[in-house]
């Protein structure tokens, strides 16, 4: 990463982590949301960026579980009092839409860090970025069990889209649907 974002929304230990969606399946937004105290911080993300975050949380928390003399207690399962199923907090303004996101470990707090920072528009001929760097990025960092239980809420959430269609494996709008197999695999 070039440099230093002028802004950085830091969110050590926040009271709440959560992703959430706005609106109908199939044309949902998603935002990841964070909470401390009285400050709220909302930024737009794509299904697939949460998805492959909760997948690197998972495999992140599940390598130091099996790490041998590990000092940290990973919990399996998530603790029932972390369970948080409750919708977004209002208003949901978003901050900005996230370009990158990036994991670490921070081993003398035992906190999972995520970091987040705007999409930058890219040249189509060479996919790098134009213009200037980022001005801001959002830093949270959580502890263990927070992990886990932000962790299964975004599968969940994930997974709460549309039906997806028995034939061709599409979702399908509530509207209706129209499958795109060929003839002969009907």
């Amino acid at each position: 990463m070039g440099p230093v974002p002028q802004t950085v929304h830091t969110f050590d230990w926040p009271d709440r982590l959560v992703i959430g969606t706005v609106g109908r399946p199939g044309s949902r937004t998603f935002y990841l949301q964070v909470r401390a105290g009285t400050r709220l911080l909302s930024v737009a993300l794509e299904k697939e960026q949460s998805a492959a975050l909760v997948e690197k949380i998972d495999e992140l928390l599940d390598e130091l579980m099996d790490t041998e003399g590990n000092r940290f207690s990973v919990p399996e399962r998530v603790p029932a009092e972390l369970v948080d199923n409750d919708a977004l907090d209002q208003p949901v303004e978003e901050q900005f839409r996230v370009g990158i996101m990036g994991l670490g470990w921070d081993p003398s707090t035992a906190q999972l860090v995520i970091e987040a920072v705007p999409a930058q528009p890219v040249d189509p001929q060479t996919l790098e970025p134009v213009g200037p760097e980022p001005e801001e990025a959002l830093v949270v960092r959580i502890p263990v069990g927070a992990a886990r239980a932000f962790a299964e809420r975004t599968r969940e959430v994930v997974a709460a889209g549309r039906p997806l269609c028995p034939r061709c494996g599409e979702p399908m709008d509530p509207d209706g649907h129209v499958c795109e197999l060929p003839d002969d695999l009907r």
